[in-house]
């Protein structure tokens, strides 16, 4: 899998769980269209880069231990995102 695809897996991980809506590991994985293992590696990589993630049995979600913001990208002194243009 390229690394924009892995980002871009982050990102809807990352929206999900703002949302608490990601239900079970296994309807997840459905989400997003990966395996169970895959989906695993994307949260353990979002562990790895320092995401508070833990899963809530109560409410069947995976949620943020506090609050984190996810953004990836090069940014200007100001920090607004250059895009493809360099804009």
């Amino acid at each position: 899998m390229n690394v924009t695809k892995q980002i871009n897996l982050i990102k809807r991980v990352d929206q999900l769980i703002r949302l608490q809506a990601t239900g079970t590991p296994e309807e997840l994985a459905y989400k997003l269209e990966v395996s169970k293992s895959k989906l695993y590696r994307i949260i353990n990589m979002m562990k790895d880069f320092n995401a508070p993630i833990e899963y809530n049995t109560m409410l069947e979600t995976y949620t943020y231990k506090k609050e984190v913001q996810f953004s990836f990208g090069f940014y200007t002194q100001q920090n607004t995102m250059l895009t493809a243009n360099g804009t």
